[in-house]
């Protein structure tokens, strides 16, 4: 596993990189649109070709699934969640908030996983009872990263990625109860909302709509942080298609929110 969480962290950064140099010249960067119109760009499909190429050539047994290409299947029980750019509707209107994740399973369960913030020079990787790591250029060497110690949800920071998407879902109501109970909402959402709830900025993070792979690095980087990751019903994992994070002492309450009829 650490040989895995090693090269994760490296083709991050490595696969950022190479985001940032569309994201500085935005007039450069073609939009198409997917079959259910979700925006993509020729930086998702460069990114994930290098993340996959990288892993294939270190660890050619490896499975993959990745956003942009089809799945590539493998025989060693490792397999990779590939997200290149989780925030592509931020990236493609210049907006820092967006993420390249990574996420790694052995034999099916989420065993580690990285979100880098390619933009804010931002990282923080989790390796099963390895803890969670925070690396940023202020901070030199990585520190551990922690969720916050806020023990009432009126103090609490909200966080989602699109509140439309609580609406396209029948999930208004659940919303509009949250929203009413914390003491703040943002929508700094997509990826990097739970990361900033695994490094203690934020407290709250919700997604009524979330694919595999935007899922696949947040329930071992949120319980390594001392947080929790589960869906709407409570069940810790990254298949739910829909995600609740929490700083762990709020959790219960706000799935008792969310769920209340």
């Amino acid at each position: 596993m650490q040989q895995h969480l090693e090269l994760a962290r490296k083709i991050a950064y490595e696969a950022g990189d190479l985001t940032l140099r569309y994201f500085y010249d935005p007039d450069h960067v073609p939009v198409e649109r997917k079959a259910d119109e979700s925006p993509v760009t020729l930086a998702d499909r460069e990114a994930e070709t290098l993340l996959r190429r990288r892993i294939e050539e270190q660890f050619p047994n490896d499975a993959i699934l990745g956003e942009e290409f089809p799945v590539r299947e493998g025989t060693s029980g490792f397999r990779w969640l590939l997200d290149p750019i989780d925030g592509t509707k931020s990236f493609i209107h210049g907006v820092p908030l967006y993420s390249t994740l990574i996420g790694l399973e052995r034999d099916g369960v989420s065993i580690g996983g990285v979100i880098a913030v390619p933009a804010l020079s931002e990282l923080v990787w989790a390796g099963r009872g390895l803890g969670a790591w925070h690396e940023a250029k202020r901070f030199g060497n990585p520190v551990p990263a922690h969720v916050s110690r806020c023990q009432t949800i009126s103090e609490a920071l909200f966080l989602t990625s699109e509140v439309l998407t609580f609406d396209h879902s029948d999930r208004q109501d659940a919303y509009k109860r949250l929203e009413g109970r914390v003491r703040l909402t943002r929508t700094w959402g997509d990826a990097y909302g739970y990361f900033l709830v695994a490094t203690g900025r934020a407290e709250i993070m919700v997604d009524p709509l979330l694919s595999d792979w935007d899922a696949g690095p947040l329930l071992v980087i949120l319980e390594e942080a001392g947080g929790q990751f589960t869906d709407w019903k409570g069940n810790a994992t990254v298949f739910g298609k829909e995600g609740v994070g929490t700083n762990g002492v709020l959790h219960n309450n706000v799935l008792q929110i969310l769920n209340r009829e």
